[in-house]
C-alpha cells in the first residue's frame, strides 16, 4: 500500500499565461486592484514576479522591484480562502530571501492603514513604518494614506 505524500507549496517564476489566475485573485481581495495590463508591464519591465501554488491551485503572487542595493515590494497578495494559514508569511520570507540574493542590504514597501493584517504580517517579519505618503492610495472617498515599511536584510 502506497501513502499518498502531501504536496508541498511551490513559489515559481510568475508567466503571461498566469495572469488571468492572477488578475482573478486580485479583483477578489481588493477594492482597486491592480489591472492585468499592471502585471503585464512589471513582467515586461523584467521586475521579479513570482505565484503561489498548492497542488497546482495559484493561492497567491508577489511582485518585487530591484534598484541598486535596495528591494521594493510593490504587490505580495494571498488568495482570502488562504489568507490567515501562514502562506503571507511564507511568501513574504522568499522575496525578503530572494532580494538578499540580489544583493540587497534593504526592502520597502506601501501599505493601506486600513488593512491591518497586512501590517500585522509586516510587523512580525520585522518591518517597521518608516514614513507616510499622503493620499497614495486611490479610495471611495477620495485618496488614502500609504504607510512605507521597511527593514534592513
Amino acid at each position: 500500500m502506497s501513502a499518498q505524500l502531501e504536496a508541498l507549496p511551490a513559489i515559481r517564476l510568475m508567466e503571461y499565461g498566469d495572469l488571468d489566475r492572477v488578475v482573478a485573485i486580485e479583483n477578489r481581495i481588493y477594492p482597486f486592484p491592480w489591472t492585468r495590463g499592471n502585471f503585464r508591464d512589471s513582467l515586461n519591465a523584467g521586475y521579479d514576479c513570482w505565484v503561489y501554488e498548492v497542488d497546482g491551485v495559484m493561492i497567491g503572487y508577489a511582485v518585487l522591484m530591484f534598484a541598486v542595493d535596495e528591494a521594493h515590494l510593490l504587490n505580495l497578495s494571498i488568495a482570502a480562502e488562504w489568507q490567515g494559514k501562514g502562506y503571507g508569511r511564507s511568501l513574504l520570507d522568499a522575496m525578503m530571501r530572494t532580494a538578499r540574493d540580489h544583493g540587497c542590504v534593504f526592502i520597502s514597501l506601501e501599505v493601506r492603514p486600513s488593512n491591518p493584517g497586512a501590517i500585522r504580517l509586516y510587523h512580525k517579519a520585522g518591518l517597521r513604518e518608516i514614513a507616510l505618503r499622503k493620499g497614495y492610495y486611490p479610495a471611495d472617498k477620495g485618496r488614502e494614506d500609504a504607510l512605507v515599511m521597511g527593514r534592513s536584510l
